[in-house]
């Protein structure tokens, strides 16, 4: 195809991609009395702030996205430190069972979510980790998808490369450190963006195990905004934008090594 057909393809799914972000923009600045009078067309009647006015008087939206700042941020760092180590640990290092421990790994793909809950939640109450923030940190420390897109990345790399490291007296932690995870500024960025959206827009399991409504996350204090009889769709959708800005921005900083990042782990 010519570049203004590829050009005008990839406008167009460019358009059916933003416009859901587009109207959730212009309900969030249309007054709330034009939303339930069907005034939220493409382009509102009136502009206002006083959904976001309304919603910061209302709710402790700040400490909740705090919260939720706090949570993906501690979740992204510890679950991209263990699914590295993991990762090259069964693609480099030689120990019995490597094979076996990889199926294991990837067989917990094919579970769903909702079938672990119940065990999940007694292990975390055995714990005595529900009402803390780490009763949503520990379970999502690591995940099945990290450890398979590290360990395929570090397939890649050289043995040669590791050899060498070893004649100059490098430990394995040393070596990871410093020869290894240098080259691994892709997949890490890759891991970092996957990690902070999971933990980001998750919904039921902090639900779950944060009873105390001072410690939920945005996603969560997005259900005191839809009422049995009424919902504030103004406020609904100001929270709802506000939430996606922290993924823009990280998806924003790490957009350059995205697509290598997942070319270079075998994923296509």
């Amino acid at each position: 195809m010519s570049r203004p057909i590829r050009f005008a393809i990839c406008l167009v799914v460019a358009v059916i991609f933003v416009l859901p972000l587009y109207a959730m923009v212009v309900v969030a600045f249309t007054p709330r009395e034009l939303v339930f009078d069907g005034g939220a067309g493409l382009w509102p009647q009136r502009w206002t702030t006083t959904n976001f006015r309304d919603l910061f008087t209302a709710f402790p939206v700040w400490r909740w996205f705090s919260n939720a700042v706090l949570v993906a941020t501690v979740t992204t760092a510890l679950s991209v430190t263990v699914n590295l180590a993991a990762g090259f640990a069964l693609a480099k290092l030689q120990f019995v069972g490597r094979t076996a421990v990889l199926l294991v790994v990837l067989s917990t793909l094919m579970v769903p979510a909702q079938a672990v809950m119940i065990p999940q939640f007694e292990l975390v109450a055995k714990m005595g980790l529900i009402g803390f923030f780490w009763a949503v940190i520990l379970p999502s420390a690591s995940t099945a998808l990290g450890v398979f897109l590290a360990r395929q990345f570090f397939v890649s790399v050289p043995d040669e490369l590791l050899d060498a490291a070893r004649l100059d007296g490098c430990g394995t932690w040393t070596m990871l450190r410093l020869v290894v995870l240098p080259l691994a500024r892709p997949l890490i960025a890759v891991m970092v963006l996957l990690a902070f959206m999971t933990q980001w827009n998750e919904f039921l399991w902090p639900l779950i195990t944060l009873r105390d409504p001072d410690l939920y996350t945005l996603p969560v204090a997005l259900r005191f905004l839809q009422g049995q009889f009424d919902t504030d769709y103004g406020g609904l959708m100001a929270m709802a934008l506000l939430s996606c800005v922290p993924l823009l921005v990280v998806f924003a900083a790490l957009q350059r090594y995205f697509v290598a990042g997942f070319s270079r782990s075998g994923i296509r």
